[in-house]
């Protein structure tokens, strides 16, 4: 099977397995899976996803960390016909517990506790206080703890999730023996290219996050453009830090190495330290991330103790990189190459640079098209794309499809420009998003969240610079008559209910918000301090 017949990411794995059989698929601490080994577990996961009841079709949730177990279960549930439903890790439970009310979800992985947190119960707790629980969850399996200690609390007991059998990871094996194998297998074969392949979520302007359909051709071929423009080869080692919730770490990381048979190194939680020993003991040659994590790498101390010379690219983007940045790369890390690219998550990648494009070019640009991508200006320079791996859709909302998809070119909101050479220069936004440490935050998401304050009269949140995240969320906030209000209270119920990433960092009380004659707030005034 040849990697252009490839639609689908079960034949991508069982054409890894078979053409990349003698190499290493995933370094996951003391764990090493080879491509056969790592195609063994996925139809193990498989079975046992089929003896729950999970159906072609049906949607399963990943709410995990970068570990091999998200690796295997998203694979897995695709391998039988399931739809994938990536979750933040940065998300309390209250989001995650919308996304899988409004994808359905049949089952999901996550951690017993990651990061001190209680995650499976915490979700447990919120489900039976909402309305609506989670009637079509059929399974849970409890990923092992990760990333620390339990916060405040004893190691937590076997949550109940009404309607859901909860299994541990471990026990998937005997779970799973009653299904037959070569149902497992059928179910691999029925799925097609144009099948559903998984649900990313963004959210909008309107401050309701947006179910991105994608279909296994789709998510295939966008993973092999970005191979094809980062040159990737079995030889290479990847350090995925970017989240595989995030396409980034998704479509743009493992998935890149499974068609080219390169090593997954995955990355749970984010340390510079860290960083560099995995990149001198795993000998990684790519470390695609946000500026900042190069900058961290190159600012910190003990950079000369460790042996980095392994190092062959860099992929950056999501904010202004400088080019004296992109210079020290290559100068004092010894990168071959830094790339920069544009992508969302209703097309992944849009352009991207080249490996033998100059620090010049890599600073000011985001590239040029990659394969498969058309892209142009259009009213008020706004950035339109058209190309088969542009999103089928929204789920469930018909009319932001159609608002955002018309005449088959895709409207990004962003504005730019293109040059000569085709290489496209993102110089604004017609939405308000902002980003935040690589993540896009949208204000209208974090003023839905505000309003149910009972003091909250109505909010305005822009992004402001900040040194270290690059832009971080203020909230300008009036307050109703006859109630109070603090920065502190603000701040503390953001924390509970919105992801870290979105918490705006500082508050502002006002009189009134800025307005333009048909009643809209002129946040370009509050960002002038007006």
């Amino acid at each position: 099977m040849s990697t252009e017949s490839a639609t689908t990411t079960p034949q991508v794995l069982r054409r890894a397995a078979e053409s990349f059989s003698g190499g290493t698929a995933i370094v996951d601490g003391d764990l090493r899976l080879s491509y056969p080994d790592l195609l063994d577990r996925v139809r193990l996961i498989g079975r046992a996803l089929v003896a729950g009841g999970i159906a072609a079709g049906d949607r399963v949730a990943v709410w995990a960390p970068n570990t091999h177990h998200w690796v295997e279960s998203a694979l897995a549930a695709q391998y039988v016909g399931a739809v994938l439903v990536p979750i933040s890790t940065r998300y309390t439970a209250h989001e995650a517990l919308d996304l899988l009310t409004r994808t359905d979800a049949a089952a999901v992985f996550v951690p017993e506790k990651f990061l001190g947190y209680d995650r499976l119960g915490e979700l447990a707790a919120v489900a039976a206080d909402d309305a609506q629980g989670l009637p079509r969850l059929r399974l849970a399996v409890r990923l092992p703890a990760m990333g620390g200690p339990l916060r405040d609390g004893p190691t937590p007991t076997v949550p109940t999730l009404p309607g859901a059998e909860v299994v541990d990871w471990a026990d998937l094996a005997d779970f799973g023996a009653g299904a037959d194998p070569a149902e497992v297998e059928a179910r691999a074969d029925a799925v097609t290219g144009d099948d559903l392949a998984d649900i990313l979520f963004t959210s909008g302007t309107t401050g309701k996050s947006k179910g991105v359909l994608t279909a296994h051709r789709q998510t295939v071929g966008i993973a092999e453009a970005w191979a094809e423009c980062a040159e990737i080869t079995a030889a290479d080692r990847y350090l995925v830090i970017n989240p595989f919730f995030h396409s980034f770490g998704y479509k743009a990381g493992f998935l890149v190495c499974l068609l080219h048979g390169a090593t997954i190194v995955p990355m749970a939680v984010f340390d510079v330290a860290a960083v560099m020993s995995v990149i001198a003991e795993q000998k990684i040659t790519v470390v695609p991330g946000a500026p900042t994590i190069y900058q961290s790498i190159l600012d910190h101390p003990e950079r000369a103790d460790y042996d980095l010379s392994s190092l062959r690219l860099a992929v950056t983007g999501a904010a202004p990189v400088p080019v004296a940045l992109v210079e020290r790369m290559q100068r004092e890390l010894n990168f071959d190459a830094v790339l920069t690219a544009y992508g969302q998550t209703e097309a992944v990648v849009i352009t991207m640079c080249r490996t033998d494009d100059d620090p010049v070019t890599v600073s000011t640009s985001s590239g040029r098209a990659i394969p498969g991508m058309e892209v142009r200006l259009g009213d008020k320079d706004e950035i339109l794309v058209r190309g088969d791996n542009v999103m089928l859709g929204y789920l469930d909302d018909p009319e932001a499809t159609a608002e955002t998809i018309v005449d088959g070119w895709l409207h990004t909101g962003d504005v730019g420009t293109i040059d000569d050479r085709g290489y496209v220069d993102i110089t604004d936004r017609l939405k308000d998003m902002y980003i935040s440490g690589g993540f896009n935050v949208y204000p209208a998401e974090i003023e839905d969240a505000l309003a149910r304050i009972d003091a909250v009269a109505e909010s305005a949140v822009i992004g402001v610079p900040d040194e270290r995240m690059g832009e971080v969320g203020r909230a300008f906030i009036v307050i109703k008559d006859g109630h109070t209000l603090t920065e502190a209270d603000v701040l503390d119920y953001c924390r509970e209910h919105l992801a870290n990433f979105k918490n705006p960092r500082s508050v502002r009380f006002v009189d009134a918000l800025p307005r333009n004659a048909s009643g809209k707030v002129l946040k370009n005034d509050l960002r002038d301090g007006k």
